[in-house]
C-alpha cells in the first residue's frame, strides 16, 4: 500500500464530507427556506442507492473475501457503534420539530457536533471501499456527499435562525465535513492489513450505511413530507443504483 494511495483516497474522503456538507450550507444560504418535498426527495433517493450498495455490493464483497462470520461481524459492529453514537452523541433530527428563535444557534452548534462525529465511521465506509476496489471507493464517495446534502441544510438552517452570518455558516457547515477524511484514512488503513480486516471494514461500512438509512434517512424523508416525494425518491434511487452496480 503506497503513501499516495493512501492521500487520495484521504483526499476524497475530506472532499466528500466538505462538499457534501458546504453544499447543504449554500443550498441554506441562497433558498433560505427549501421544500420540505424536496430535501424529503434527496433523502429517500440517497437511502434508495445506499440500500443497494449494502446489500448488492458491500455485503456481498465481504462475505466474499472473508468469509460469512467475519462479514457479519463487521455489519453488526458498524449497526452497534453507530448506536452508541446516536445515544451518547445524539445526531438531533432537525427535521422533525421546530426550536424556539432563543434555541435554534445552540441547536445548530449541536447538529454540527453530531454530523461531524457521524462522518468518521462514513470515511470508514469511503476508505474500505477503495481497498476493495476504486469503483465501490468512488460510488461511496459520492454516495455520502448526497448523504450529508441535507444534514448540511438542516445545520445550516438552525445557524441562520440563529443569526449567524452567512459566511460564518458555509464555513461551519463545510468545516463538519472533515472528520470524513480521518475516517478515509483510517478505512483505508484498517483495511489493508488483510483479507480478514478488509472482511470486518465493510461488513462495518455495510452495517453503518443500513444504520443511517433505517433510523435517519428514511424516517426523516417520511417526516419532511406526507406524501409520495420520499418514495419516489427511494424508488429513483434502488433504480440508479441498480444501474451503476451492473456497469
Amino acid at each position: 500500500m503506497n503513501s499516495e494511495f493512501i492521500i487520495r483516497v484521504t483526499l476524497i474522503g475530506l472532499l466528500a464530507g466538505v462538499i457534501g456538507t458546504g453544499s447543504g450550507g449554500l443550498v441554506a444560504y441562497f433558498i433560505q427556506n427549501p421544500g420540505s418535498k424536496f430535501l424529503s426527495a434527496i433523502l429517500g433517493f440517497a437511502a434508495g442507492i445506499m440500500l443497494v450498495v449494502v446489500f448488492m455490493e458491500l455485503l456481498p464483497e465481504a462475505v466474499a473475501i472473508g468469509g460469512f462470520f467475519y462479514g457479519v461481524s463487521g455489519l453488526l459492529l458498524g449497526i452497534g457503534l453507530l448506536l452508541l453514537m446516536d445515544t451518547y452523541f445524539p445526531h438531533y433530527h432537525h427535521y422533525s420539530g421546530e426550536c424556539r428563535q432563543s434555541r435554534f444557534r445552540r441547536v445548530g452548534v449541536l447538529l454540527g457536533i453530531g454530523i461531524a462525529l457521524h462522518n468518521i465511521p462514513e470515511g470508514l465506509a469511503i476508505g474500505s471501499g477503495f481497498i476493495s476496489g476504486e469503483t465501490l471507493g468512488f460510488g461511496l464517495a459520492m454516495i455520502m456527499t448526497v448523504q450529508n446534502i441535507p444534514e448540511g441544510v438542516a445545520m445550516a438552517a438552525a445557524m441562520c435562525a440563529g443569526g449567524l452570518r452567512r459566511w460564518r455558516v458555509i464555513l461551519a457547515t463545510a468545516l463538519a465535513g472533515l472528520p470524513m477524511g480521518a475516517g478515509a484514512l483510517s478505512g483505508a488503513l484498517i483495511g489493508s492489513i488483510s483479507p480478514v480486516f478488509l472482511s470486518i471494514s465493510l461488513g462495518f461500512a455495510a452495517g453503518a450505511m443500513l444504520y443511517i438509512v433505517c433510523d435517519e434517512l428514511i424516517p426523516d424523508a417520511n417526516t419532511l413530507s406526507g406524501g409520495h416525494s420520499p418514495t419516489m425518491g427511494l424508488v429513483l434511487g434502488v433504480v440508479i443504483g441498480i444501474f451503476l452496480a451492473a456497469l
